[in-house]
This record gives C-alpha cells, sequence and structure tokens, in this order.
C-alpha cells in the first residue's frame, strides 16, 4: 500500500479523499492551516493510526518541500486551493498565492525530493463557456476567470515540472461536485450545499438568472474515487481528464427536486446573473474511463436523495 500526502485534506473533497484512500489501506498525511478546511471533517480519519495531521500552510515557502523530505510519500494529491470563481474575482492576488504559487510549491517538492507522482485538483473553469459539448480535454480553454486562469496556469506548470523531472502529473478537471461536508454557510459553496439548506430551514433558493444554467453534477464520494485511482493506478503517464458524469442538470431541475421534497418551501427567486458564472457546462467522461478506469456512479437524484435524508443511498455497481 502506498504513502499520499493530501494537502487541504480538511475540506470538503479532501476530508473525503483521505477517508476513502485509508479505506482502501494507504498510510496518509493529511495538511491543512484550516483556512476553510474544518477538522470536524476528518473526525474519521483521526480515529485511523494509518493518518497523520500536519496543521500547515502549503503556500508558504519551504513548509511543503521540509515535510515531503521529512515523510517521503509515494504521491501527492494537491487539493489545497482558494476555491471560489467569485472569491477569485473579488480578491485576485490571493487567487495567484493559494492556486499558482501553491502548485509552483508541490511541484518543486515533487522534484527535490523524488515523489513519483502529483495529482492536481483542477477544474473545469479551465474552459470557460464552452461551446461544444460534452467538453472534451481537447476543447479550447477559454477560461473567464481569475481561477480558472489559475487552474490552467498550475497544469502547466505541473505537467511540465514532470516532463522534465520524470514524474507522473495527473490533473483531475473536476465539474460541479457535491455531497456532505459542503460548507453551505459560505457564499462560496456550492450550489447543492446552499441549496440543500434553504430547504431545510424552509427558505426560498435564489437562481442567478434564469436557473436554465445546466452543470454536470458529481458526487464527492466518486471524486475521491478518483483522486485515489489517479494516485495509486499503476503504470499511469501524465495527462488531464474530466471527472464528471456526462449527464446535465439545470438549476431549475435542481430546485424541483428540492421543492418536491419540501413543499411547503416557496418558489425560487430570481437576481442578475453573476460576472464569471458560465451559463452550460456538460463533461465527456470517456478519457477518465480510460485512463484511470474511473467512471461515475452515484446519479444526482441518488446523491441528492442522500442529503436530503441524511442517509446512504445505494450507489450502482
Amino acid at each position: 500500500m502506498a504513502k499520499i500526502l493530501v494537502t487541504g485534506a480538511a475540506g470538503f473533497i479532501g476530508s473525503h479523499t483521505t477517508d476513502y484512500l485509508l479505506g482502501e489501506g494507504h498510510k496518509v498525511v493529511g495538511v491543512d492551516n484550516f483556512r476553510t478546511g474544518r477538522k470536524e471533517n476528518l473526525a474519521t480519519a483521526l480515529r485511523s493510526p494509518a493518518f497523520a495531521l500536519q496543521v500547515k500552510d502549503v503556500a508558504a515557502p519551504g513548509v511543503l518541500a521540509d515535510l515531503v523530505a521529512a515523510e517521503r510519500p509515494d504521491a501527492i494529491i494537491h487539493l489545497a486551493a482558494l476555491v471560489s470563481v467569485q472569491e477569485s474575482i473579488a480578491n485576485p492576488e490571493l487567487n495567484f498565492s493559494l492556486n499558482v504559487l501553491a502548485s509552483q510549491l508541490v511541484a518543486e517538492a515533487a522534484r527535490l525530493h523524488g515523489v513519483g507522482r502529483v495529482v492536481f485538483a483542477s477544474s473545469a473553469a479551465i474552459y470557460g463557456d464552452a461551446a461544444e459539448r460534452p467538453i472534451r480535454e481537447s476543447a479550447e480553454k477559454r477560461p473567464v476567470s481569475p481561477y480558472g486562469a489559475a487552474k490552467l496556469a498550475s497544469e502547466d506548470l505541473l505537467l511540465g515540472h514532470g516532463a522534465c523531472y520524470g514524474f507522473t502529473v495527473r490533473c483531475q478537471r473536476y465539474f460541479n461536485v457535491f455531497g456532505a461536508r459542503q460548507d453551505p454557510a459560505s457564499p462560496y459553496s456550492g450550489v447543492i450545499s446552499i441549496f440543500a439548506r434553504n430547504y431545510r430551514e424552509g427558505k426560498s433558493v435564489t437562481l442567478y438568472g434564469d436557473g436554465r444554467q445546466t452543470r454536470d453534477f458529481i458526487a464527492v464520494g466518486d471524486v475521491a474515487r478518483a483522486n485515489a485511482l489517479a494516485a495509486t493506478r499503476p503504470g499511469l503517464t501524465s495527462g488531464a481528464a474530466n471527472i464528471c458524469t456526462g449527464r446535465a442538470t439545470s438549476l431549475l431541475d435542481l430546485a424541483g427536486i428540492f421543492a418536491a421534497a419540501h413543499p411547503g418551501v416557496g418558489a425560487p427567486v430570481h437576481r442578475a446573473a453573476r460576472a464569471g458564472d458560465i451559463l452550460h457546462s456538460l463533461g465527456d467522461p470517456a478519457a477518465a474511463a480510460v485512463a484511470l478506469g474511473f467512471t461515475a456512479r452515484t446519479g444526482v437524484a441518488a446523491g441528492l436523495a442522500e442529503l436530503i435524508s441524511g442517509q446512504p443511498v445505494p450507489v450502482l455497481p
């Protein structure tokens, strides 16, 4: 089994990835400074003797390199980041530091200390408002926000280091991830977590624009499994793959599913569309199936049923 260092381990995707890796028998070194991550997300991991938590800032020079030198992981899964399009627009300098600069520090740590594989949390935001759908990895990259631009720059930076210095880099282009532990209190959270909170509290939801925007929503458990495959599957070569379902769902459709479960809640409120938001996003999952052996197992309806009920829903085989 492998030893894997996970940056952003206390975050939404990071904590699920950590739990999945531990469940598969791997050792995990989790790194987080708790800027947005939460220690309670690691409640299960902290009970495992195979898990070690390091409270550190990976964007600080020298911190990650020293940690990698001490721990000698087989792979790094780099999930620590500024995770919001809207926050990147409001604070582009912070976006650069937490996304591009941190990725450079990961690349250097891998180079200096012989890490064989780096898995990077990229994003469908690198494509921008793509004309082709479903979006394939070869589609033109036209990011429309500092966040998307930083993810694209980080991909190039990491892939270039890997090619030059001989380690494998897998760029995971996540589409719209949802599930438990996604913080609805932040205005930058995913739409599903915000919808879940509002409907649970009996409050109407806000739709920016007409609500006909579509997204490829993927359950966080599937994303965690994709990350583990990218970090541990033998024989992988460097490259990028969409982590998605290949199925589109509109925001109006989401509101309809929640409304059916909460019939007393008022109709959605519409407001003006937000700058940097993409109208339609649908990924092609074929490359991930070939490169990683990954196919999403949890459909949107099943994932929403789990969020609404609080009970696990069986996934497809």
